[in-house]
């Protein structure tokens, strides 16, 4: 993408941003926020983590305009796995694993977007360890109906997590985990920027649904409150805003906005939901940095229901595994605000390609920071950072996390058990869903982190990374079930890295590692700590048929058990139609 041929585009690139973040108003769905994020319509691939490995197969259609072409990468494949428990035993399993998958990678005129999508069947041959199936993928695509004007987007994501008793998950489990679920997330929505004269009107709205689906719903650890694992929940936000630029009527730039959103969470009937209007005031200092003040109300609550409780005391947990919700009763609250809300900070915005704000106001009757920056000097390499403060149930916080996933992601993936990676990396940035995924808590909560993401090209090799921290602290109504949960704070850290590229014309390979730490902050102080490696090698047989061969380990230690260690290996064959 070239960089702007004048310091006017600059400087319109800038007010553009702002615009964007008045469109979405509060801090509270950071990760959303457009301001600075590069254009991610240049399109890519969707790799499935085999770089290199797809051998000559696929079809691909070139757009109308040339150039630009929608890749579409159809497979089946077998593997023979063995997994040699090294620690707390010395158990050894054996499985053939059955896929089909299909990687999708749109780069036309008015779309843009990429799929990635796996079926898997596992057949144990020796081990403790029953037959199964596993689903995972990612998409993120997006349609311009109108060009410029009108659009719709929409994504999904699949994936297996582990969840352990405190409520904390972790991506990548080994086949031979028992404390396995599967988690399913979607949201779509459409999205308007137009002017009426020299006004600036942009607006969207978007609906998600996230479900775990597991039967193990209330789990619980010696010593330690009862977790209530998240169930699922319908989420809603809409935002709507209109401005003028600075020098149209005055010599700033002032933008009115509102913003709603709302998440329905299935378990005990909570129900998180924020108001947000506001005007917004631009003051440009030089033609790519402007200082901007917010000043607007706030209204937010969070509300809940109890659990039936038997003749002795005891709450109810019913077929589904989880807590029985009595709705006789009226909702208790767990969190009221509204009132004032501010926050000022700056913009800068040099070129397409580098942007940095920085904020600090006040929210939720407290201070807020958030902000971010992104770098992409060329088409080699891209960085992302984005700094975030709200509040939010499980499933609109991983649906927010999937929205910043860019439309030309490449994603790796497990080789043992074909599971994503959680971080997806293209062309002008990155994002992650693995700080989304640490905690399967159902409560509503308030988070504050920061992620970070890095993708880069040398020659034939291709690395990228992605790291962030989250702090959640949980909000439940007094005197209820979920009562002890108030208050409490847990912490989550995640490092996800890998490299790719071509050894020769038909061979490749692909390493990627990874760490989670967790720290639930509850009586004990259960703390748990996933970390892993594999290495994988690929050469095309013809092509169309693609043989591999990998080598893993995975650890996982926690301070209630004892630690894990499981060493892994497989050979595969796959067929690129």
């Amino acid at each position: 993408m070239a960089r702007f041929s004048s310091r006017r585009g600059a400087q319109s690139a800038l007010y553009g941003a702002v615009a964007l973040l008045a469109l979405h108003g509060a801090p509270a769905l950071a990760q959303q926020l457009d301001y600075g994020n590069v254009d991610d319509a240049s399109g890519g691939s969707a790799t499935g983590g085999d770089a290199g490995a797809k051998g000559r197969g696929g079809h691909s259609i070139r757009s109308a305009g040339g150039g630009a072409r929608t890749t579409i990468q159809p497979y089946l494949e077998v593997s023979q796995n063995l997994l040699a428990e090294l620690k707390p035993g010395d158990d050894v399993l054996t499985y053939t694993a059955i896929a089909a998958g299909v990687d999708v990678a749109l780069n036309g005129r008015n779309t843009q977007g990429a799929v990635s999508f796996r079926y898997e069947r596992r057949i144990t041959e020796k081990g403790n360890t029953a037959n199964g199936d596993t689903i995972s993928g990612l998409a993120r695509v997006k349609h311009d109906l109108i060009p410029r004007t009108l659009s719709v987007e929409a994504g999904g994501l699949a994936t297996r997590t582990r969840v352990d008793a405190t409520g904390a998950g972790s991506l990548n489990p080994v086949a031979t985990s028992s404390a396995t679920t599967q988690i399913y997330s979607a949201y779509a929505g459409p999205a308007l920027a137009t002017h009426v004269g020299d006004v600036a009107v942009n607006g969207s709205y978007m609906v998600g649904y996230t479900k775990v689906d597991t039967k193990n719903g209330v789990t619980a650890v010696a010593g330690q409150p009862s977790s209530n694992i998240f169930d699922h929940s319908l989420s809603q936000s809409a935002q709507l805003s209109a401005g003028v630029r600075p020098g149209v009527i005055a010599p700033v730039g002032v933008t009115a906005s509102g913003r709603y959103a709302q998440e329905d969470i299935s378990n005990l009937d909570q129900r998180y939901r924020e108001l947000n209007a506001g005007v917004q005031v631009t003051l440009p200092v030089t033609q790519d940095l402007a200082l901007v003040g917010d000043v607007g109300y706030q209204d937010v609550q969070v509300s809940a229901r109890d659990a039936v409780y038997d003749v002795n005391g005891v709450p109810v947990i019913g077929s589904n595994g989880r807590f029985v919700t009595d709705k006789s009763k009226p909702r208790a609250i767990a969190y009221d605000f509204s009132g004032l809300s501010w926050d000022a900070g700056v913009m800068w915005r040099p070129s397409r390609r580098t942007s940095l704000s920085a904020f600090v106001g006040r929210r939720y009757d407290s201070t807020t920071y958030y902000g971010s920056f992104s770098y992409a000097p060329n088409a080699r390499s891209a960085l992302g950072i984005s700094v975030y403060d709200g509040i939010s149930g499980f499933g609109s916080s991983l649906g927010n996390a999937l929205r910043d996933v860019p439309t030309d992601f490449e994603v790796g993936r497990d080789p043992f058990n074909g599971n994503i990676s959680g971080c997806g990396i293209g062309s002008t940035g990155g994002g992650c869903v693995n700080g989304a995924l640490a905690s399967l808590s159902s409560s509503v909560f308030r988070a504050r982190g920061v992620n970070a993401t890095y993708g880069m090209t040398v020659g034939r090799l291709r690395a990228g990374i992605g790291a962030g921290y989250v702090r959640r602290k949980f909000i439940a109504a007094r005197g209820t079930v979920l009562g002890l949960a108030d208050g409490t704070v847990d912490e989550s850290w995640y490092v996800d890295g890998g490299v790719s590229g071509r050894l020769d014309r038909r061979s490749s390979f692909a390493v990627a590692v990874y760490s989670a730490w967790y720290n639930s902050g509850s009586a004990g102080n259960a703390k748990s700590n996933a970390v892993g490696a594999n290495a994988s090698y690929f050469r095309n047989l013809t092509d169309r048929l693609v043989g591999s061969a990998a080598v893993g380990i995975d650890g996982f230690s926690r301070k209630a058990a004892p630690d894990e260690l499981v060493a892994s290996g497989r050979i595969a064959l796959r067929y690129n139609f």
